[in-house]
């Protein structure tokens, strides 16, 4: 699945990865983390009334109480992404933190799957 290769990716940092709006309320933020969130899965083009394959975007966003820490790990994640056949447009944007301590850095990623 999809997911999975991202979230081996991801995960392969050794940083907390959460899916986006998971954490609890009451729960303090890790130093760095990782954040992703499913925006889109389309249809990627049609042949003989049939699907060839699906669109999956993700973002994939970097938090830290270390600003210098979010540029550095979120081009690790697009190194990597497209080393495995992701589609990373770009080098990624900031990103709000509702928390004061914390800056964050994001990027979209696109993967097509065959289907």
């Amino acid at each position: 699945m999809v997911i999975d290769n991202l979230l081996e990716i991801l995960e392969s940092y050794k940083v907390p990865v959460y899916k986006q709006g998971s954490m609890s309320d009451d729960e303090i933020y890790p130093e760095t983390f990782i954040t992703f969130w499913n925006s889109n899965s389309t249809d990627h083009s049609h042949y003989d009334n049939d699907n060839y394959g699906v669109t999956w975007d993700y973002q994939i966003c970097v938090y830290s109480a270390d600003p210098a820490q979010i540029y550095s790990l979120i081009e690790d994640i697009r190194k990597d992404l497209k080393e495995a056949g992701w589609t990373v447009p770009g080098k990624g944007y900031d990103t709000t933190s509702d928390e004061p301590t914390h800056t964050g850095r994001a990027i979209e990623a696109i993967f097509l799957e065959i289907e």
